[in-house]
């Protein structure tokens, strides 16, 4: 590794070892040759001069890229796509003149992208699987433990520690809804010639406008596709690339979401994220337990945001067929996206393989809020015991005012069912019941149970190969 140079930290810090590999360098221009290949075999078989022997010879070179040799023609020739056309015709000599038949460079530099894309999406789904497999069997092993909620960050009516985790996964249900989507429906370019018109390709073929469709249809059922672009320009419509990154966007802002959420409660000490037993908070304050696991997922979540926005000019500005502005920002934009949510889900995944749940904690910040909960339950208590409503309700609200004077200027404990059990408006009333913190989760339980048995059950069954996966080793 050279250190004299920039070093993208998505690869040498984040992102796993298969996504790099996928965007790299070798697996993008060998997949540029596969479709290379395609398209003699598509050709050959339609009947243009292409001979069996040449795609042998090409198939023989196929992962052989002499890279060194592109290097030499692109600083030439100022094309990246022409450069590696004389390259792998250096390499396969009596194949050289069907290289590239009547396609355009977006023939492969367009198709490859969707390609690569399409796998980098089923990466990406592999990983959301497993992360919403462990966090619903958090969800599952919490669902009874009271906490309290939290509204505009104010408590609020409590719930518990599963079923929020419940919120937390079914944002990412969502967003593997609009993945399977993305992928089960992503269209191939194809072989739609230099301005989308097809038009060398209807040369080749003498006018016969059949054997051009069938060419395009054989081409993308060649790279597995089923579906593809009904119209293009010279490139696919970029409005592909936003549908793409969008979902890819989702699964950045639930995982901004979670944590966020997580970094809150760990300064509050009710959770915390893995911490391991050398790992160091601070380089000063060496009591430090930093939540730099979500404080990093949140970073590089609102990379991919960026990112996907950048996405979004590009196909507003791309001019009638197709403008050359739009490389840059895909070459850098697209490929960086995936490896920041491959990022993202590991973090997410090592995050919730070790989350650290701390009930006490949990209960007794519950119970300093929970009098002033169990204050309707208290007056409906009271009315049932014969007592007057609208008195019932002044005396509480005295009480309660007075309570939380006690907490907020004094900064003693909140003795609001002290002042009630004081009171002889309510003596009928068995106020050490109204504490039970499960009498005001509702149904959150049971909500957990269902949504696993709903929603959970039926993901785990499809992906039932992928749930053994290993986790990815966070490399920081």
């Amino acid at each position: 590794m050279s250190h004299e140079h920039y070093d993208n930290p998505l690869v040498s810090r984040y992102a796993s070892k298969a996504m790099s590999a996928l965007w790299s360098p070798q697996v993008r221009h060998a997949t540029w040759r596969k479709l290379w290949v395609a398209l003699a075999e598509a050709e050959h078989e339609l009947g243009l001069p292409v001979s069996q022997s040449q795609i042998d010879e090409l198939k023989s070179r196929l992962e052989d890229i002499d890279f060194a040799a592109a290097a030499r023609y692109e600083k030439e020739l100022r094309h990246d796509v022409m450069a590696h056309v004389h390259a792998w015709g250096d390499q396969c000599p009596s194949a050289r003149p069907i290289i590239h038949l009547g396609a355009t460079s977006c023939y492969v530099t367009d198709n490859a992208d969707l390609i690569l894309m399409r796998q980098g999406m089923e990466m990406l789904r592999d990983k959301l699987v497993a992360t919403i497999d462990r966090l619903s069997k958090f969800a599952v092993e919490y669902k009874d433990l009271p906490c309290l909620g939290y509204t505009h960050l104010q408590p609020a009516q409590p719930t518990t520690v599963g079923k929020r985790a419940t919120l937390w996964c079914y944002d990412l249900v969502l967003d593997l809804e609009d993945l399977e989507h993305r992928i089960e429906n992503l269209r191939f370019r194809g072989a739609k010639g230099t301005t989308g018109t097809q038009a060398t390709f209807l040369t080749l073929f003498n006018g016969d406008h059949a054997k051009v469709e069938e060419l395009d249809r054989r081409v993308a059922e060649k790279m597995g596709f089923a579906q593809r672009c009904a119209v293009t320009g010279q490139t696919y419509t970029r409005k592909l690339d936003v549908q793409i990154l969008d979902v890819l966007d989702g699964i950045a802002q639930s995982a901004h979401k979670t944590g966020t959420d997580l970094r809150i409660l760990q300064s509050n000490k009710e959770i915390e994220e893995p911490f391991e037993k050398q790992q160091i908070g601070s380089s000063a304050m060496a009591y430090k337990r930093n939540p730099m696991r979500s404080e990093r997922m949140c970073s590089l979540a609102r990379f991919v945001s960026s990112v996907t926005a950048s996405i979004g000019q590009t196909v507003a500005t791309q001019w009638m067929e197709r403008t050359l502005d739009d490389s840059a920002v895909r070459r850098l934009s697209i490929p960086q996206a995936f490896l920041a949510t491959d990022a993202i889900l590991i973090l997410y995944r090592n995050v919730v393989d070790g989350l650290v749940v701390y009930p006490k904690v949990i209960t007794q910040r519950l119970a300093a809020e929970l009098p002033f909960m169990a204050t309707e339950e208290i007056l409906m208590e009271g009315v049932r015991a014969g007592g007057d409503r609208q008195d019932l309700h002044e005396r509480v609200r005295i009480h309660s005012h007075e309570a939380a004077r006690q907490v907020k200027e004094h900064g003693l404990p909140n003795d609001l069912i002290e002042r009630l059990k004081g009171d002889a408006a309510f003596a009928k009333v068995d106020l050490g019941a109204a504490l039970d913190a499960r009498r005001f989760v509702g149904r959150a339980p049971e909500q957990v149970e269902q949504f696993v048995s709903e929603i959970i059950t039926s993901i785990r069954q499809r992906y039932q190969s992928t749930l053994g996966l290993a986790a990815e080793e966070l490399k920081v």
